[in-house]
């Protein structure tokens, strides 16, 4: 479970980006989240691994305070947390599973990270990490000759052979053509489906957090102005969640 209790970030500068967020996401759930570029969606995310430190309230990943955790600790969280970028985040001069095989080396010794030596255990759970988002064929082509789309599942297959129970991604299918997006996340649903892990997905395309998702949050200016199921989502509250413009001043959510 991710629990937000009065969660509040401010940046140095005075910028507020989360005003007062009390969310409770259990395990398993498939949560969209959406909202103008800087409504907070990012921020919300990477505070949950601690890329972002909170500026006060609680937030608790398993029922640990995560701002109390350091060092050791910090690492031992972002093992159980997978996270996923819109740019991929992979080194494509190599081949694609020698970039799946990173996602062992904070657990192996400073030596073998140092010869690039890994286990043959390792190797065939990168495999079948590749095998799960269906690109096992190109486990020794060089990422650079990947379509985007490759590249997200590549990336995506990294986060699983780290076997993590909430996996966060971040504007995943951006970049990618329609096609591709439906494709990506045809990959995230299956595994939500499959496995029981919990993915937050920040994403511009309303349509596609509609189709995928089974729970929406909406973020305006750094707050929560809508919890629900995808169901729920009209044209009104969508309105309300980039614009503002209702006239009762406040959309009414369950802030689960």
């Amino acid at each position: 479970m991710i629990q937000f209790d009065h969660v509040n970030k401010q940046y140095p500068n005075g910028y507020h980006a989360l005003k007062d967020i009390n969310l409770s996401i259990e395990q398993g759930e498939f949560v969209a989240i959406i909202g103008l570029s800087g409504a907070g969606k990012s921020t919300l995310l990477r505070c949950i691994n601690r890329m972002h430190h909170i500026t006060d309230g609680s937030l608790k990943v398993n029922g640990t305070e995560i701002k109390l955790l350091k060092g050791k600790e910090i690492r031992k969280l972002r093992r159980n947390i997978g996270m996923i970028f819109q740019s991929f985040n992979l080194v494509t001069r190599i081949s694609v599973i020698k970039n799946v095989l990173v996602a062992f080396v904070p657990e192996i010794s400073w030596w073998r990270k140092l010869l690039g030596i890994f286990k043959e255990e390792e190797k065939k759970k990168a495999l079948m990490a590749l095998d799960r988002v269906a690109i096992l064929d190109k486990a020794f082509v060089r990422v650079d000759q990947l379509s985007g789309g490759q590249q997200q599942r590549v990336a995506l297959a990294r986060t699983l052979a780290q076997n993590p129970s909430i996996i966060l991604a971040d504007e995943p299918v951006a970049s990618l053509d329609p096609i591709t997006a439906h494709q990506v996340m045809d990959d995230f649903k299956r595994i939500n489906e499959e496995t029981n892990m919990t993915i937050l997905i920040n994403i511009h395309h309303v349509d596609l957090a509609l189709a995928y998702a089974s729970r929406v949050i909406g973020i305006r200016g750094g707050e929560v102005v809508f919890d629900g199921t995808a169901s729920d989502v009209n044209d009104e509250v969508l309105q309300f969640i980039y614009n503002g413009n209702v006239e009762e001043g406040e959309m009414k959510h369950d802030g689960k």
